[in-house]
């Protein structure tokens, strides 16, 4: 968002709350590889993306909050000191839900107004909720405490609300990368030991175009629900070979050749993704350390074969973004990236070659589904959450 913009947002803020805010923001993300790994104690490679969540905050002083959402043009209202809203499933009970969470967590905030803005594309799986909640949660711990939070404690409390408030039982891995997030580098996460790394991320002339199909299937959480239980019916198979095997995360494709004939073709091909899947991530690290971008793409390539193959994720409309990605000269590779069912799709591609593949992309969407996807260009990763410092 341009200076002027953040000016105009805190100008607004005044004229609603009659204060003067500071104003914080968090960004969106996207997976580069590593799906369906998080919930198997696998390994993820997200990176933070331009777009972001902004949060026009100034400190009340007592405990009640007053939320303006400029997206959904709506106020919501709540005290910490009173019993908490019922679900509501709207934006408010991540706001709610983060407050409550970092006071129940040894994290004590006071009171707010807030006014939030955002330009992270919805509903394109881009994290709109984790940069919500990760931008509100480090507002109200700065406006209680001017020193720097500790980025991971906060993480942790974005997703307990998350799974408390909201009712989404996630991974960790969009509130580390919006909480963790570092210029130009891409974000590899232990989902086990919850250790991470920052990886260089030098594209050069190369970007990242996200593809978002907009189609989103109604099957997509019981599908999701599915993969997770075929995942453990398989830990639970396979431990019987090895007693040490706690998750997927501990099973070698030795290991899981062996326990074939003792599961169902189904869940052995969810589980050979998975196995799979945890190592194309740490080979992936490589590859973007040593600058093999060539690697990288077969990488993604190999990556969206096996979610669409093996794991079923995948639908029509993400195949075909994929395959006329990968059929566009200067493009290094192109997979989906998500829970899949819909959502968006990634390639990696030279940025001279990014108005042809925009071109076709759109051109196979509309003759195969009539629908019009959007796009969005990344040229390099973003920052975390912070706070921005507007000059008089």
């Amino acid at each position: 968002m341009q200076d002027t913009s953040l000016r105009a947002l805190t100008a607004r803020f005044r004229a609603r709350f009659g204060a003067e805010p500071r104003l914080f923001s968090a960004p969106g993300r996207v997976n580069l590889i590593g799906e369906h790994t998080d919930y198997n104690d696998g390994f993820v490679l997200p990176m933070a993306i331009d777009s972001r969540t902004y949060v026009a905050a100034a400190a009340r002083s007592d405990r009640r909050f007053r939320v303006h959402s400029e997206e959904m043009n709506e106020l919501i209202d709540f005290d910490l000191d009173a019993p908490p809203h019922a679900r509501r499933g709207l934006w408010g009970d991540y706001v709610e839900g983060t407050a409550r969470s970092l006071d129940k967590r040894n994290m004590p905030v006071s009171g707010a107004d807030l006014w939030i803005r955002s330009d992270i594309p919805p509903g394109a799986g881009l994290s709109s909720s984790a940069a919500l909640e990760v931008a509100v949660g480090y507002a109200l711990v700065r406006l209680r405490d001017p020193s720097e939070p500790d980025r991971r404690k906060l993480a942790l409390a974005a997703q307990a609300a998350e799974h408390e408030y909201v009712g989404t039982l996630c991974g960790i891995m969009d509130q580390f990368i919006v909480a963790l997030a570092t210029r130009d580098h891409a974000l590899s996460i232990d989902c086990r030991s919850l250790e991470t790394r920052p990886i260089p991320l030098r594209l050069g002339s190369l970007r990242i175009v996200i593809c978002d199909t907009t189609v989103r299937h109604a099957l997509a959480t019981s599908e999701y629900n599915a993969r997770r239980a075929e995942c453990q019916k398989g830990v639970t198979v396979l431990s019987r070979l090895d007693p040490n095997i706690r998750s997927l995360r501990d099973v070698s494709e030795e290991l899981l050749n062996r326990g074939e004939p003792l599961l169902q073709r189904e869940t052995f091909r969810r589980c050979r993704h998975v196995v799979r899947e945890i190592e194309r991530t740490v080979s992936a690290v490589s590859a973007l350390e040593s600058g093999n971008f060539n690697a990288f793409g077969e990488l993604m390539r190999a990556s969206h074969a096996s979610l669409r193959d093996d794991y079923e994720v995948s639908c029509r409309e993400l195949d075909v973004a994929v395959e006329t990605a990968a059929s566009v000269p200067g493009v290094f590779g192109a997979r989906m990236t998500g829970g899949g069912f819909g959502g968006s799709a990634i390639a990696l591609v030279e940025e001279a070659s990014i108005p042809f593949l925009l071109e076709r992309l759109e051109l196979h969407s509309r003759k195969e589904f009539g629908i019009v996807p959007k796009f969005l260009t990344v040229s390099q990763p973003s920052n975390g959450v912070c706070e921005h410092a507007l000059e008089d």
